[in-house]
This record gives structure tokens, C-alpha cells and sequence, in this order.
């Protein structure tokens, strides 16, 4: 009996044997599901839940008794809101939103204090979630294709971040915020509405930046060791006396687990399988140097 035939409250038929894998984890994606089946919430011991593609449209507040969970999958769903008890979730560290229909955050999302990577992309976010700003443990943030104008200027606050995605929002000028945000290792603004650019050497660490798809004439000021992707880019790697040889590493796969996700950012080079956020591109080769 697959899950379309279950009652709300039920496991799917396949779950027992799922669990019984002994990894503690639960695949319910691409199902039909209106709302979380109050039976998975009972599932103590679970620490990694996929619930993505299923049309779901609310959560429930006993989600909270999932005190070991780690990672949490609600990508491609219908969430117009989260409820409170996701954010008492003391060991999650990997949360998927992506797709959803969001327009905020619940207040208490900085109690997430273990989160290190947030896919909160295409929903209808018009404001940065203030609460992210008390997640210095982030590493990882995707916000592409929102509808973001304007970053606070306590962004420095997230001393963690080292990826951050903004592409497809609605910026018409640089962020200046971003100027200190000294550790950052990756920044992608493709996709939005800029003008220019300021001298971007502030940004020591900074390994990867893409600006494609805006109306500028040509690339930033950086230093050599950044990858650049937009207008003029490969001219001006070009130029340089020890030109970069490596790809970009663009839009790191929701698919991510473990410590593929930390990999990415921490370092440690080899291939990754990169693309947009529930892509299928080819694998590329990470970016190395990308340490903290």
C-alpha cells in the first residue's frame, strides 16, 4: 500500500523497512502528502527526513519531538508558513525550503544553533530573515530568486558564512554590507538588477564570485585568486600572470549529505556534483583552497 492509500496519520507500507536499514532515516519525496503523517513525529531516533516534491502544505508542531534530527528535506512543497516546533530542533544542521511559498521566518528560527547549511531559494522572501543573523554556526546560505532589495547591516554578524547565494533577487546596488563580510569564500549575485561594482579586495577570502546576467560593461576589482563569472570575466583571468585554471564551484546540489555539504566550503578539492539547486549538471571540480 503505497502512501497515497494511507490515511493521514500513517507511515507509508515501506517505512518499517526503510528504518530497519538502521540509518535512521526516512525518504517520503515525490509522494502525495497534504500534511506530515502525525506518525513520523513519533519516529524519535530519526535523524534524516526527505519529504520533498509531495504538494505539502503544513507542518505539524509535534515535529519538535525530532530531537535527533539532522537533516530535514521540505524542498518543492507548498509551506506558506513553519511552525514554531521546527525551530526546536537541537541537532538539525542541514534544512532544505527551497520551492515553497514563504514570506518569512518564524521568529525563534535563531534557536536552530547547529544549522550549518539553509536552502531557502524560490520562495517569496521581500526581507532578509533577521533571525538568521543570531546563526553564526552558518556556512552555507542559498536565498537565489527571492525577492531581496537590500541586506542588513548586521550581516557581518554571521561570522560562520563562507557560501552565500543571492542570484535572481532585486538588487540595484551592491549590498555594503557584504564589503565585511571578510571570510566569505563564495558569492553569487547572477541575476539581479546591478550597476557596478565597488573595489571588492576587502573580500580577502573570496574564492568564487559570480555577477552574470546583470547590466554591467565589465568585472569587479578583486584579487587574482578569485574565480570571476560574468561579463568580461574570462578576459580578465586572462590578464593575469598566473591565470586561474579551475571551474566555478556554481550552485552546490540540494542532494548534498553528510559532510559533502562542509566539503564544499572547508576544502579539500575533488569533484562535487554541481549545479542548481535540484539540477542535474555535470560534475565539476570543486574550487580547492576553499579552507576556513
Amino acid at each position: 500500500m503505497g502512501i497515497a492509500e494511507s490515511t493521514p496519520d500513517e507511515l507509508p507500507s515501506d517505512a518499517e523497512e526503510q528504518l530497519r536499514s538502521g540509518e535512521q532515516q526516512l525518504e517520503l519525496s515525490g509522494r502525495r502528502l497534504r500534511r506530515l503523517p502525525s506518525a513520523v513525529c513519533a519516529l524519535s531516533r530519526l535523524q534524516k527526513l526527505y519529504v520533498s516534491g509531495t504538494g505539502l502544505r503544513e507542518l505539524p508542531e509535534e515535529i519538535e519531538e525530532l530531537r535527533e534530527l539532522r537533516i530535514l528535506a521540505l524542498d518543492f512543497n507548498k509551506l506558506e508558513r513553519l511552525p514554531d516546533g521546527l525551530c526546536r530542533l537541537p541537532r538539525l544542521t542541514r534544512l532544505y525550503l527551497g520551492g515553497n511559498r514563504l514570506l518569512a521566518l518564524p521568529a525563534d528560527f535563531a534557536q536552530l544553533q547547529s544549522l550549518r547549511c539553509l536552502w531557502i531559494e524560490g520562495n517569496f522572501l521581500r526581507r532578509f530573515p533577521r533571525p538568521l543573523l543570531r546563526l553564526v554556526a552558518l556556512q552555507s546560505l542559498q536565498m537565489g530568486d527571492n525577492r531581496l532589495r537590500a541586506l542588513p547591516a548586521e550581516l557581518p554578524r554571521m561570522t560562520g558564512l563562507r557560501g552565500l547565494w543571492l542570484y535572481g533577487n532585486r538588487f540595484e546596488e551592491f549590498p555594503p554590507a557584504l564589503l565585511r563580510m571578510g571570510r566569505l569564500h563564495i558569492l553569487d549575485l547572477d541575476r539581479n538588477r546591478l550597476g557596478g561594482f565597488p573595489d571588492l579586495h576587502p573580500l580577502r577570502a573570496l574564492r568564487v564570485f559570480s555577477y552574470d546576467h546583470n547590466p554591467v560593461t565589465g568585472p569587479p576589482r578583486v584579487a587574482d585568486t578569485v574565480f570571476l563569472v560574468g561579463e568580461g570575466a574570462v578576459e580578465r583571468m586572462a590578464e593575469r600572470d598566473e591565470p586561474t585554471p579551475r571551474p566555478p564551484p556554481r550552485r552546490p546540489a540540494r542532494a548534498f549529505e553528510d559532510e559533502e555539504e562542509e566539503n564544499l566550503l572547508i576544502g579539500g578539492g575533488g569533484p562535487r556534483a554541481l549545479g542548481p539547486p535540484g539540477g542535474s549538471l555535470p560534475a565539476l571540480e570543486a574550487a580547492p583552497g576553499l579552507g576556513t
